[in-house]
């Protein structure tokens, strides 16, 4: 398990810095215009996201997400020592995700973000989103498994755009998005609803597919 904890924790550093990174990037570029800096962020994720499932599925199954590790346990896929072990690797490869992205664009390293993102759309969009991305990652792949890491990085991509929220749909991502002012900054309060609702659209998914399991057989 010391290489899959290694594997999750470079992963999950490697995907904040593409998402904040990206955002920071497009909204250096693009000041004033937020659609142009969405479009930009939306497809560095989605092409970050495909080529780190490509490279580290076969070592970890390229989780990089609590709420896939949370599935994963539901599944009896892995122990609960194991489910430990990925979302420690996750929630620490988020915050050296956000401190690596700071010192990459020269903003402050340490810092507590007070980007409002509350409402109950944005809470609701999040369990949308995350009931899709675990469908998505349960389903896209079971005809043809090499469409699976496309599926997931196309989704995620569409994600920024169909949902209010942008699709965060990923406790780490949205932990590490409460220390940056950047693009993709959240203040601290909101990290709970956020994080319920992720939970919430990932048993309904898991619910949904036990019943589709059920009358397949």
């Amino acid at each position: 398990m010391k290489v899959v904890f290694w594997a999750e924790l470079i992963g999950t550093a490697f995907l904040v810095m593409i998402v904040l990174g990206s955002g920071t990037m497009a909204q250096n570029l693009f000041p004033g215009q937020s659609g142009a800096a969405l479009l930009a962020n939306s497809l560095a994720t989605g092409a970050g996201l495909f080529a780190l499932i490509q490279t580290l599925g076969t070592i970890s199954g390229a989780h990089l997400n609590p709420i896939v590790s949370f599935v994963e346990l539901l599944w009896k896929r892995i122990n609960k020592r194991n489910f430990l072990i990925y979302i420690s690797a996750q929630m620490v490869g988020a915050y050296l995700g956000v401190l690596s992205t700071h010192l990459m664009f020269n903003l402050p390293v340490f810092i507590i973000s007070s980007v409002e993102r509350s409402g109950f759309h944005l809470v609701y969009s999040e369990v949308i989103a995350t009931f899709g991305l675990i469908m998505v990652i349960a389903l896209s792949g079971k005809k043809h498994v090499e469409f699976a890491p496309m599926s997931v990085a196309a989704y995620i991509a569409a994600g920024y755009w169909f949902t209010a929220s942008t699709a965060f749909t990923n406790p780490a991502v949205t932990f590490a998005r409460m220390f940056t002012n950047s693009f993709g900054g959240m203040a601290p309060d909101h990290f709970l609803p956020f994080v319920t609702a992720q939970i919430t659209g990932a048993v309904l998914a898991w619910f949904v597919l036990k019943l589709m399991s059920g009358r397949e057989k």
